[in-house]
């Protein structure tokens, strides 16, 4: 996804350019004296939620136990410049968090991808990656069991993705908001797993269905033993737990080797395939 400004909707591992190492407060300087008319950065933003500016596109998650299908695709967003560039998430993200707008915008990827749902997918299940900020919108899980049911979408055909990273900050946060969206049948995962900590502790508590191991382990396999230690272990862990263990960040076809020997369920990465537009997810566009 890029690397992951937080956890929000960002791509989970782009090809290498220069903005996957953009610090976030000096674009948000750069942004300041580049961009005009957005002196008012709230403003702008609202229009380009209510303008169609962005764009959703999604990832799909391979599974490794039966090569050729995509049990779940990853939610990722892009925003349309008037001169229909495409930036990347980490160049916009920051702003809305700047904001305090991640919550509007996490809303208006779920509407999307429930409607995209409701119009019939070839992928089952999509994940949205939920930010910090939203972990504690208290309104949050009424207004998602009110939008899948005016559109008739089963719940766990969403998987709502929570970063490591947000998890240890804000752990009565992220305990409240899993507990919400499990109880409408929603699906969990944990993103980043194994960045900071490998503690399993939260994966029963939580009730999680799936982990996404960190792509600082995964793209260690071929070379680090620790890593392959780290792996093997996640994956023990989630079959003895039942929880499904994804792995990002995968580009090549030796790595898929090793994530089967270690037993792993699930990869991600552009050795899979790369984000597309989540319209050719469509059923028509089969």
């Amino acid at each position: 996804m890029m690397a992951k400004t937080h956890s929000l909707h960002v791509s989970a591992q782009p090809p290498p350019g220069p903005e996957a190492t953009q610090d976030p407060d000096k674009f948000l300087e750069q942004m300041d004296q580049e961009l005009t008319g957005w002196n008012d950065l709230a403003e702008r933003l609202e229009r380009a939620l209510h303008n169609n500016e962005l764009l959703l596109y999604a990832q799909p998650i391979e599974s490794l136990r039966e090569r050729g299908t995509f049990p779940i695709a990853e939610t990722l967003v892009r925003l349309r410049e008037e001169e229909a560039a495409m930036l990347p998430p980490g160049a916009f993200l920051p702003v809305f968090e700047h904001c305090g707008m991640m919550p509007e915008l996490d809303r208006w990827v779920i509407q999307n991808v429930i409607g995209a749902l409701a119009k019939g997918s070839r992928v089952p299940r999509f994940s949205i990656n939920i930010s910090a900020q939203t972990l504690g919108d208290a309104g949050f899980s009424h207004a998602l069991a009110k939008d899948l049911e005016r559109a008739g979408v089963m719940p766990d055909a969403l998987v709502f993705e929570i970063d490591e990273t947000d998890l240890l900050a804000r752990p009565d946060a992220a305990a409240r908001f899993s507990a919400a969206v499990k109880s409408i049948g929603c699906r969990l995962l944990f993103d980043g797993f194994g960045r900071r900590s490998v503690s399993f502790e939260p994966l029963k508590t939580l009730r999680v269905d799936y982990v996404k191991v960190d792509g600082v382990i995964i793209r260690k396999l071929g070379s680090s033993d620790v890593a392959r230690s780290k792996l093997n272990a996640i994956s023990r862990v989630g079959e003895v737990i039942g929880v499904g263990v994804i792995a990002e960040c995968v580009e090549d076809e030796s790595v898929i080797g090793l994530l089967k020997t270690a037993g792993v369920g699930f990869a991600q990465g552009f050795g899979i395939a790369a984000p597309q537009p989540i319209e050719g997810f469509g059923a028509s566009a089969s």
